[in-house]
């Protein structure tokens, strides 16, 4: 079960995806557990999903802990199953509980009640992916698994 969790191959589109990936929500993170970019830091961020959207305190730490530390997961390639899943699964949350009645499409024009769910989707595609297939190419997994060999 452990060699299954960090077995990948030396495929560079996994490491495209899980970079890129890494990478937006290197931000996304930083919002969440500090205040740079215009987050409300952990503390905000905390109340709001426990306060005003009822999420229990544990899953409102570890939705947190996803994007947090999820993103140095996925640029590193370390759990980056892990990692993938945390951030799928914040997405999917996100959809049911903000964005599905917004519709498909981003807010580009400020025309809508709010955000719609089609950046969450692709992000849940590629969780989705690396789950499957791990991290790819230059990822801290795929030298772990070749030692477990």
């Amino acid at each position: 079960m452990l060699k299954k969790l960090f077995q990948t191959n030396d495929d560079v589109a996994l490491l495209v995806l899980r970079v890129v990936l890494g990478y937006v929500f290197f931000f996304h993170g930083m919002q969440k557990l500090t205040t740079m970019y215009g987050g409300y830091g952990f503390t905000g961020t905390l109340g709001f999903f426990t306060g005003k959207l009822g999420i229990p305190t544990v899953f409102a730490f570890l939705a947190i802990m996803a994007e947090g530390i999820g993103w140095a997961g996925l640029i590193t390639g370390l759990l980056t199953r892990v990692a993938a899943f945390g951030i799928a699964v914040n997405m999917a949350v996100a959809v049911y509980m903000l964005h599905w009645q917004n519709g498909i499409f981003m807010n580009w024009f400020g025309n809508q009640k709010g955000e719609g769910y089609e950046y969450h989707l692709l992000v849940i595609a590629i969780g989705i992916a690396l789950i499957i297939r791990g991290g790819g190419k230059w990822s801290i997994d795929k030298a772990i698994a070749d030692k477990m060999k």
